[in-house]
């Protein structure tokens, strides 16, 4: 009988060990995959660290770095939050494999986006043995075609480094984030997951100057077409949006997270230059523009200017959005208040700024002089990915806000 209970305990044990391997998040380099339209999968990288019990998932698009920490198992399941984006990752884990879904929690009912992962795999796109000739290096005009035979004018800006590929499309709403990727035999694929939508593009090359090809998302799927030129640039930034003829300040009176209601019109910013951004906690071109924001603030406020964001949320609901923007004041360390303006969209953004006219575009940076006059109106912001139009972009800003803070 002794002999039975103890065979019995012997094979619970083994079974156990077993369970907990199966569960268990390997440390290192994992190859993911998320489905797009067009029956296409969205390769990324991410990397897995524990410490003190924890692990955290880092995202990986080209420079790009994305933490995701606080992994855990619920069960059996495998959750990996991506709080900045009010989504998850969950899946099975079943030793050197991830089987689950990309689920965002802002849409109600979410079925989730297929996704998978393998261990040990630090490739993004397999190599081809005979890769293309042709070099997409440099700067291309890149129209998107829609279905109606619309074209909308883009920079493309990419350069090659030991046969990876890193680069990004600029638009005049923002960039395609970090896009990576490698040639293949006829010409160039690019992805990125940065945590709120993956991306797959594959370009043909037609000749040395051009490409023809396809970007897809979980939304559907747009044809592209690019040039080589040099001298690619965009419309003018400040020429898209304005106020309204007649009108020369922004009345704008909107609750904070304590539900104070912040306007213009408050003692702080009396007399001084004031920067308003128009942004979403959803939207990743205004973190690029609040990463940049945020430290400049402080490095700045003591010379008389001052910043305040105004944020349209997924929901207009007061409590999800306070949960929201704190968590994005909390990431970025952000000294500035935070106004709630509503739901996303553009009537909301009309209701909250009569004023404005042609706002297109999250983010929308407002610039005001000492007196509450409206100056100049950016749409759009090109991060980090985009290089020497970052770069720029930063010249021109404290440009701008030195001549206001002269005058």
């Amino acid at each position: 009988m002794i002999k039975y209970q103890l065979l019995f305990l012997l094979l619970l044990l083994a079974g156990f060990s077993s369970c907990q391997k199966k569960n268990e998040l390997r440390e290192g380099i994992w190859r993911g995959e998320l489905a797009v339209s067009g029956d296409r999968k969205a390769p990324f990288l991410f990397d897995v660290k524990k410490e003190a019990g924890s692990a955290t998932v880092t995202l990986i698009n080209g420079e790009e770095r994305v933490k995701l920490p606080g992994v855990t198992f619920h069960g059996d399941t495998l959750v990996i939050p991506i709080v900045a984006y009010d989504a998850v990752i969950k899946g099975f884990v079943n030793n050197t494999r991830i089987d689950g879904n990309f689920i965002r929690n802002y849409i109600d009912g979410d079925s989730g986006v297929p996704f998978t992962a393998v261990y040990g795999v630090a490739e993004r796109f397999k190599a081809v043995a005979k890769p293309t000739p042709h070099r997409i290096d440099g700067k291309w005009d890149v129209l998107f075609l829609s279905e109606k035979g619309d074209t909308t004018r883009n920079v493309g800006i990419f350069k090659t480094d030991r046969k990876v590929v890193t680069g990004s499309i600029l638009t005049n709403s923002g960039d395609l984030r970090f896009l990576e990727g490698s040639y293949t035999d006829n010409g160039v694929q690019l992805s990125a997951f940065g945590g709120l939508s993956p991306y797959f593009i594959d370009l043909t090359f037609t000749d040395d100057i051009r490409f023809e090809g396809n970007f897809y998302t979980t939304r559907g799927t747009t044809q592209l077409v690019g040039t080589k030129n040099d001298g690619a640039v965009l419309a003018d930034a400040y020429s898209l949006a304005g106020l309204k003829p007649g009108y020369e300040t922004l009345s704008f009176s909107l609750p904070d997270l304590e539900g104070n209601k912040g306007s213009l019109r408050d003692e702080r910013y009396r007399g001084k230059v004031v920067i308003v951004s128009i942004l979403g906690s959803w939207c990743p071109n205004c973190l690029d523009e609040m990463a940049f924001l945020a430290p400049w603030y402080e490095a700045n406020k003591s010379r008389g200017v001052e910043v305040i964001g105004i944020a349209f949320e997924r929901k207009n609901d007061e409590a999800y959005a306070k949960r929201a923007i704190s968590q994005l004041k909390e990431r970025y360390n952000t000294g500035y208040p935070i106004l709630f303006g509503g739901a996303v969209g553009k009537e909301n953004v009309a209701g909250a700024l009569p004023e404005l006219e042609n706002f297109s575009s999250y983010p929308t940076t407002i610039f005001i002089d000492k007196e509450g006059k409206v100056r100049k109106v950016h749409t759009g912001f090109n991060g980090p990915a985009t290089g020497l139009f970052y770069e720029e972009f930063i010249e021109e800003f404290n440009d701008l806000v030195n001549s206001l803070l002269a005058e």
